[in-house]
């Protein structure tokens, strides 16, 4: 029997460990975290996600957890004015077969753990080295121990130390040139607030401001989780660090009374920098393979950045369960390379039309692109990991 050792106990991590587990294949996850808090205030998961997560028995608990928004809708950050506007809820669930959901990430994550269960996931884990051989991989924790598996998994995110062993040190995410402000702020504090149980994107100059309600028992009251994007600075060093007081703020000086009210309604956040990973040609070493964020860390602009680590999950874990080892190492990224390179693609396009100045050529472009999204981007949504795995290339 195939054993299989995961690291990092994440959104992807776990799919694939509950995935695994279903199947009937050996699985232990490690953690190096003492307990399970997913980095980041708030998730939201469309179709291609939420079918694979249905399909392991979690899709009630997930959905009593979440909200599904009542419309997709990008507007004038200044004016407010719509510019183009897609259904969600019940509509979206028809058309793509499966519900669109934001949920606190500790949710995602803790609902997951429940799933996999205590008995083979090790929190306070620390992994420090991992090397390969033709009949399996060995893994070294911080205190000196290893242990050995057939198959080893790096599912532990952007700055993974499993990557630098599969693809080298100098696959690194690099800074995009944008960076963040995140925020929860009760539905009852927003006042000017129009369409508040819809995901709604204010495209403006240099900025844009992203935000969806929240429910489920961490919320309390209605929550909206809200993330800021502006451009700049031009370089960044390290991880967050705080910023200035008002400088969020500052940034959106002019911009609609709604954006500015949610903004204000609670303290500023930490400034965070945006990161992505270059497309990287190796996903694999030997018997050691790259999963979710370790792989392919993208812009959040698509919201893919679950839904991608799940399908990778639902992937990897079905060839694992069906074929050898190195048959499911070869195939894995075979399958799963072309998908997520189109989709961080895309991101960091949408993102380029989100900060567009007013006067810029492209504006009429990004009107048309964002009234034409949500079918031009059918690609992403309907995608479904166990029936299409020979199709991962964009069809539409």
């Amino acid at each position: 029997m195939t054993r299989v050792l995961v690291v990092g106990a994440g959104i992807g991590g776990l799919t694939l460990g509950i995935t695994l587990q279903r199947a009937g294949v050996a699985v232990e996850v490690h953690e190096r975290a003492e307990e399970l808090r997913e980095v980041g205030a708030a998730v939201a998961i469309s179709a291609n996600g939420t079918r694979v997560l249905a399909r392991l028995g979690l899709g009630g608990e997930l959905e009593a957890a979440g909200t599904q928004p009542t419309e997709l809708v990008f507007r004038d950050g200044r004016s407010g004015e719509r510019i183009a506007a897609h259904p969600g809820g019940a509509a979206y669930r028809e058309r793509f077969g499966a519900p669109y959901l934001g949920i606190h990430r500790v949710d995602l994550q803790q609902a997951l753990a429940r799933a996999f269960g205590p008995e083979h996931l090790h929190l306070g884990s620390t992994v420090t080295a991992v090397s390969s051989d033709d009949r399996g991989a060995t893994v070294t924790f911080a205190d000196g121990s290893t242990t050995r598996a057939d198959v080893v998994v790096g599912a532990d995110g952007v700055h993974s130390l499993v990557r630098a062993y599969v693809a080298g040190s100098d696959a690194r995410p690099e800074y995009t040139g944008t960076s963040g402000f995140r925020g929860l702020v009760p539905r009852d504090a927003l006042a000017t607030l129009p369409d508040p149980l819809a995901i709604q994107f204010w495209a403006g100059p240099d900025a844009h401001l992203l935000h969806y309600p929240l429910g489920g028992p961490r919320a309390g009251d209605d929550t909206v989780n809200f993330l800021a994007v502006l451009c700049g600075p031009a370089t960044w060093e390290g991880g967050n660090r705080p910023a200035p007081p008002g400088e969020l703020l500052a940034a959106f000086a002019g911009w609609h009374p709604a954006v500015l009210e949610m903004l204000g309604a609670v303290e500023q956040s930490p400034r965070w920098p945006l990161l992505a990973l270059p497309p990287l040609a190796t996903w694999t070493r030997g018997r050691v393979a790259l999963l979710g964020d370790a792989c392919h860390a993208m812009l959040p602009h698509h919201g893919q950045g679950a839904g991608t680590s799940i399908e990778d999950a639902a992937h990897l874990g079905a060839l694992l369960a069906t074929t050898g080892p190195d048959e499911a190492l070869a195939a894995y990224p075979r399958h799963r390379r072309a998908r997520t390179r189109a989709i961080a693609r895309s991101a960091w396009e949408t993102g380029t039309l989100l900060h567009l100045p007013d006067d810029h050529p492209r504006v009429p472009e990004r009107d048309a692109r964002f009234a034409g999204y949500l079918p031009a981007n059918a690609w992403v949504h309907d995608h479904d990991v166990a029936a299409r795995d020979h199709h991962p290339r964009r069809t539409a």
